[in-house]
Order: structure tokens, then C-alpha cells, then sequence
């Protein structure tokens, strides 16, 4: 309500922060692009935490979309937002709330003292870049184009990779050779034509000396159908794209034998506001 006297005491932009990837690659209105870069960033409210510590909100995508919509009112569309881009995102709206400290559960590896490690998450986000999608991929006399996957399409990945890991996770448990062997084949074949219409989604373009083919269909095909060495190089030079914008291992010294060791890490939403 503008007329509330009540108004002023709202909350306010208490982060503002770059995109990693500035901006570059959405589609008109899914960004409301501010003339210095700088996306302000507002504090969750009490409805936003209820929001991120519902399971089921979390797990379909629902929760993270609507807390973007809430804190960051100037990403239109959050669905749209590219994986690049979407772990700046959180952190920006994580440390707008006064918690620019995360609190990472790690295990030594050498004496298993298990203790617990603050990242810094401004450090984080300033470190955050975007990977080089403008470089085509070479192959042959092809030339392939890729992009960053939007959180609509990972959410849609991941919810598939759920439904196949409890679908074939039971494997070790089956008796029978035959029928173990059987099913075994069947999950490499299923997981195996996940991982290519996740390849196809990413896939902007292939160039031939001829034609531009935009179509998703014509690159499904041809990735189904292509020699096994071509796919292998566009699955490899795929997955060092998504690598090189992951965030990086965490180096860590234990606080009880001083070994050094490295640990992975990433965000995931259910751990990161819950």
C-alpha cells in the first residue's frame, strides 16, 4: 500500500552486486538491468524464511523462485535465471540478511576430527565467474555453440536425475546375476539419454560449412546418431564449461593435526536457508 505511514520503516536494499555473467544472454524481461550493474538485493522477510524451510517448495523449484522474486525484485523472470548467475544470487540475498558467514561441516581425512569451517561469503561471490559460452566448440567442420542451463531447465535435470536414482539405486541389492546385469544395462541406457538431452538443452547452435541448426530436435538427432568420438567431445568440452563456473574446492587445515586437505564445495539451496 504507497499509502501506508508505515512505508518508510519497509525493508531496504542492503546488498547490491554484479551478475557474473552482467546480464549478457537473457531475454528481454527477465532482467531489470539497473544502468550500473549493481542488482540491489533486500533482506528475506518472515515469509520468505517459512518459504525456503518448506521441503516440498524447495525440492519442485517453487521456494527459490519466489524468494528471488521477494529479495530481488528486479530479476523479473527467476526461472530464467542461467546457472551461472544463480549462486550469486543466493549468496547476495543470503548475506543481505546480515549472514556473510557459512558455516561449512567438514572431516579430516587424516585423524577424522570433524569441526566446522566460516566462509566468508562476500569473498565468495567476489570470486564467482562467468564461463566463456562466446568460444565454439570445434569439431570436425562443425562449430558449436553452448549455453548455460536456465534454473527452470537444472530444476527440471534434477528433479530427472531423483527419479532415476530411485528408480535404480536398489541395484546392488538384487539377487539374480541375470536380472542384476539386466537392469544394471538398462540404467547406463536411461542415465545415458538423460545426460544427452541435458547436452542437447545446452547446445545454442551447430554450425555446418552450409547451415546454422537452432533446432532442438535436428541436435537431439545428430547426438544420438553422431560418431561416439564427436559426442565424447562435445560431452567433455560441455562439462569443463560447467566446471570452470562451479565454485571452487575449499582449502582447509585441520584444526587438530594441521593436515591440509581440500574439500569440495557447493550451494545447495535446502542446506544453504535451511
Amino acid at each position: 500500500m504507497d499509502n501506508n505511514p508505515l512505508r518508510q520503516y519497509f525493508r531496504r536494499p542492503a546488498v547490491h552486486f554484479k551478475l557474473p555473467s552482467g546480464g549478457k544472454g537473457y531475454s528481454p524481461g527477465v532482467l531489470d538491468m539497473p544502468p550500473n550493474g549493481e542488482i540491489p538485493v533486500y533482506p528475506m522477510t518472515a515469509i520468505d524464511e517459512i518459504t525456503v524451510r518448506t521441503p516440498d517448495a524447495l525440492f519442485n523449484g517453487a521456494a527459490v523462485v519466489d524468494l528471488i522474486k521477494s529479495c530481488v525484485p528486479s530479476i523479473k523472470d527467476p526461472w530464467q535465471i542461467n546457472s551461472n548467475d544463480l549462486d550469486a544470487v543466493l549468496i547476495a540475498i543470503r548475506a543481505a540478511g546480515g549472514q556473510q558467514q557459512l558455516e561449512i561441516s567438514t572431516q579430516c581425512p587424516k585423524c577424522q576430527n570433524e569441526s566446522t569451517y566460516g566462509l566468508n561469503l562476500v569473498a565468495v561471490l567476489s570470486q564467482l565467474k562467468h564461463g566463456d559460452y562466446d568460444t565454439e566448440l570445434k569439431v570436425n567442420d562443425l562449430k558449436i555453440k553452448f549455453r548455460p542451463l536456465s534454473y527452470k531447465e537444472m530444476n527440471e535435470a534434477g528433479l530427472e536425475q531423483f527419479k532415476i536414482q530411485k528408480a535404480y539405486g536398489d541395484l546392488d541389492k538384487i539377487e539374480n546375476d541375470d536380472d542384476r546385469n539386466k537392469k544394471t544395462q538398462e540404467a547406463v541406457r536411461v542415465i545415458t539419454e538423460t545426460t544427452m538431452k541435458i547436452i542437447s538443452t545446452t547446445v545454442e547452435y551447430i554450425d555446418t560449412p552450409t547451415t546454422r541448426v537452432e533446432e532442438k530436435q535436428f541436435i537431439d538427432d545428430f547426438l544420438h546418431n553422431c560418431d561416439g568420438s564427436v559426442y565424447i567431445a562435445i560431452r567433455d568440452y560441455n562439462s569443463q564449461l560447467k566446471v570452470s563456473t562451479e565454485l571452487k574446492p575449499l582449502d582447509i587445515k585441520c584444526d587438530n593435526c594441521a593436515h591440509e586437505y581440500v574439500q569440495p564445495f557447493t550451494l545447495n539451496a535446502s542446506d544453504f536457508f535451511g
